[in-house]
């Protein structure tokens, strides 16, 4: 603390003490501006090391011995995350923390969740974190991607926080699957011909997909169309799951692991058939207005706005 005199003060001392004084403002004027305004992201982060670095219930993402989901379960929803060793994945410590969290690292062998095989994109994940808790899954499970902004998250700003916040899990309850997507841009109304799609320079399944689809479903016909909104992103149900014998996710698992085609054709194939895992049809497009009722409730039940083109997202 500085102390002044109280005594007779000279020009030259009253000045220098004034200067004194506009520094110290400036200072604490500097530290307001340029600090406390990101304590807000500080704390974000020491909750997610915190949480990680004392082995609380989220501690599977990123260090620390591995346990067993059902070793430790106390939870009844779950973010099932495929994530990169430098994803920033705070965001769904920050605002969810009522979700527990099972972050796969797929690129990093010591990260305390992650694949023995980096191969099919999150499909890899997906089905490791099913096999490996097949006996003890938690109600609800979210697959989701590691990162807040995508630009296939439906929110106009392409933020997954509104996406996951208003995600209406009782819904989810009833249907068993449900897509995360509601556009139709990308996958809907018919994403893939398997008898009549050739092949074409960019990235696309489809002249790949019905020799895939015999190998995963084997003894089910081949559908002449498949539809699904994209990305792989979706909410299933602990009973949805049990519905399939674990041998079956075993073998899809055994099929990403072993197939000669290129991670993203792969990543593809199994992207164009979750729903159709989870008992939906080869074509499963919700119209907007159900989806965007049902699924997030932005449109209020019974009231819900009639949508006329569903390739255009409706937010209120």
């Amino acid at each position: 603390m500085l102390f002044f005199g109280s005594g007779p003060q000279s020009p030259r001392r009253r000045s220098r003490e004034k200067a004194i004084l506009i520094t110290i403002l400036i200072v604490y004027a500097l530290y307001f501006l340029f600090f406390a305004n990101t304590s807000g992201r500080r704390r974000a982060a020491a909750v997610y090391e915190g949480v990680v670095s004392q082995g609380g219930p989220n501690r599977d993402s990123r260090s620390g011995q591995a346990t067993p989901l059902h070793e430790m379960r106390n939870f009844e929803k779950d973010f099932v995350v495929a994530s990169m060793k430098d994803d920033d994945v705070s965001w769904l410590f920050e605002f969810f923390p009522e979700w527990h969290k099972s972050i796969y690292v797929v690129n990093d062998p010591k990260a305390h969740l992650t694949v023995k095989l980096n191969k099919g994109r999150e499909s890899m994940v997906y089905l490791t974190y099913i096999i490996d808790n097949y006996d003890d899954l938690p109600e609800s499970m979210l697959f989701i991607h590691s990162k807040r902004y995508q630009w296939h998250n439906d929110d106009p700003y392409y933020d997954g926080v509104p996406v996951l916040r208003n995600f209406q899990v009782s819904y989810l309850q009833e249907q068993g699957y449900v897509n995360l997507r509601c556009a139709w841009v990308l996958g809907c109304p018919t994403e893939i011909k398997p008898y009549t799609d050739t092949h074409r320079d960019a990235v696309h399944a489809g002249v790949y997909y019905k020799n895939g689809f015999m190998e995963l479903f084997p003894g089910v016909e081949v559908p002449e169309e498949v539809g699904v909104s994209c990305c792989a992103q979706f909410g299933v149900t602990k009973w949805k799951v049990l519905e399939r014998p674990k041998s079956d996710y075993e073998r899809y698992r055994k099929w990403l692991s072993e197939t000669t085609l290129p991670d993203d054709l792969s990543g593809r194939i199994m992207e164009y058939s979750w729903h159709m895992i989870f008992g939906k049809d080869p074509i499963h497009c919700p119209s907007a207005e159900e989806c965007y009722c049902k699924v997030f409730g932005l449109i209020q039940a019974p009231d819900c706005r009639k949508v006329d083109d569903p390739e255009n997202t409706v937010f209120e």
